[in-house]
């Protein structure tokens, strides 16, 4: 399995670097601006913008019968172009509608805040809390930008999308090639807060009161080749923000980079006509995971890995040119227990192998808003019932396969 992680990889990179003779063509979902897009390319006639977008959904699950309904997020950009050389930008999240001190009822959150300085027509810097270029979710998650209801699963729990830190990028495009490139040192990661099955995740601190002693970086390359779109991108970071005290008395490494965690990812997407196709393949390494599940308690794996592959048709293309109506299929697998420190520093949870088959169809009737319908099928491996530890008396047993009727709505501005 690692060979064939690799070898993606490294056919994604060996692919960017081919033909000289590339033109620039635009992903024709990045067609679809907003206000926010047109004060990020400079094409913004206001000094303030006002911009955003949401989403709302229904979802039948069908092992459980039980079904749920919500506002799933809203989103308020504000930015600001101070001169032709500074920009601010702002984005402000809801999720599910109700802030009562809890995640289960919802969360406030900022999505971004940083300044945006303009170097040249072609680079920039920025600096603040911001989106890194990782995947292709994390930088176009607007509910008109992707198919199905939910995000695509491998974005959500192996690159935890919508991923944000606070820090400084450097992004630019070549003068001679289709070729789009940046680099972003960031705070690092909390392995404290790690959580056995959601990877990474819950270690982002989101630019609340981050650790600054570890740090991270991360970089991509984008190549565009007539109908097509590559990017490879990485991530290097600490995950121990401790001071070397502390985080000696609980056999941690230290530092900048102390007790590292690596991601590497690779994506192309093809849009040509009414068809379009995308593929994204990611694999996360923690070497020193045994550590920090002595340290604090923690079950979490060495390896983790995720990737998808997704058709589509939009059967108005030659009809309308303002709408849409789109039918795809998209097959994701992943694992985040592909591999674990020997026990008993780390024991197996085959729930976390999972097959995903989503299909559904996605109507835009204008280019800024979208309802949307799918199925999903669920497989998974075993429940190792080492891991059941005091279960309710109500509690069902564990079925490996589970399907999901979601309906939704979603919009941008």
């Amino acid at each position: 399995m690692m060979k064939i992680k690799y070898a993606i990889v490294n056919v994604a990179i060996i692919l960017t670097a081919l033909s000289s003779q590339a033109q620039t063509r635009t992903n024709a979902q990045q067609l679809i601006f907003t206000n926010e897009d047109s004060l990020h390319q400079g094409l913004s006639k206001q000094k303030t913008v006002i911009s955003g977008y949401g989403s709302a959904f229904y979802q039948r699950d069908f092992v459980a019968q039980q079904s749920k309904a919500t506002l799933e997020r809203i989103v308020l950009f504000v930015g600001h172009q101070f001169n032709s050389k500074i920009s601010l930008f702002t984005e402000m999240e809801l999720e599910n509608a109700v802030v009562v001190g809890g995640k289960e009822k919802g969360e406030i959150a900022m999505e971004q805040a940083f300044l945006k300085f303009n170097i040249n027509p072609r680079q920039y810097l920025i600096a603040g809390l911001f989106v890194p270029r990782i995947g292709i979710l994390n930088e176009n998650h607007l509910p008109v930008n992707f198919n199905g209801v939910e995000r695509p699963m491998v974005e959500q729990f192996v690159i935890p999308a919508t991923w944000r830190e606070l820090g400084i990028g450097f992004y630019g495009r070549t003068n001679n090639l289709p070729l789009n490139y940046s680099i972003a040192l960031l705070n690092g990661l909390n392995s404290a807060d790690f959580e056995h099955g959601s990877g990474i995740k819950e270690g982002r601190a989101e630019g609340s009161n981050a650790f600054a002693n570890n740090l991270a970086v991360t970089a991509s390359l984008q190549y565009n080749w007539k109908d097509f779109k590559f990017q490879v991108s990485g991530y290097t970071g600490g995950t121990v923000g401790l001071n070397k005290r502390g985080a000696d008395s609980l056999h941690l490494s230290s530092g900048a980079f102390g007790t590292p965690v690596y991601l590497a990812e690779a994506n192309v997407q093809y849009n040509k006509n009414a068809f379009s196709a995308k593929a994204l393949f990611v694999n996360i390494s923690y070497p020193e995971a045994a550590k920090i599940n002595t340290a604090y308690a923690k079950n979490i794996a060495t390896d983790m890995y995720g990737g998808y592959v997704e058709l589509a048709y939009d059967w108005l293309y030659k009809k309308q040119k303002q709408s849409n109506l789109t039918t795809f299929a998209r097959y994701e697998m992943l694992d985040l227990n592909a591999s674990i420190p020997a026990p008993p520093k780390a024991i197996y949870d085959g729930t976390l192998k999972q097959h995903h088959i989503i299909a559904g169809i996605s109507y835009l009737p204008i280019k800024n808003v979208v309802i949307k319908a799918d199925v999903r099928l669920l497989h998974t491996g075993k429940q190792n019932p080492n891991l059941i530890i005091n279960p309710p008396p109500n509690a069902l047993p564990y079925k490996q396969n589970n399907s999901f009727l979601n309906i939704g709505i979603g919009y941008s501005f």
